[in-house]
């Protein structure tokens, strides 16, 4: 069982799910963590953090896609 790591913490929806985009696009299994709450657009602190994990094998090439992408 794949251990899963924290690449990137962004406050930006569409920042998110570009940089999901890329990495599946490479064929990286991605999870992706949010502490927002439905219906407040809030992007403050934790309450706007979106977390992007990546499986730990996986987190040189993801660091290399993401940087690519940037």
């Amino acid at each position: 069982m794949s251990k899963w790591v924290l690449l990137k913490t962004v406050y930006d929806e569409v920042e998110a799910e570009i940089i999901v985009g890329l990495l599946q696009s490479g064929g990286i299994q991605v999870k992706v963590s949010s502490g927002r709450v439905a219906p407040y657009p809030v992007n403050i602190g934790k309450m706007g953090e979106i977390k992007i994990f990546v499986r730990a094998e996986d987190i040189r090439e993801a660091e290399r896609v993401i940087g690519e992408g940037q």
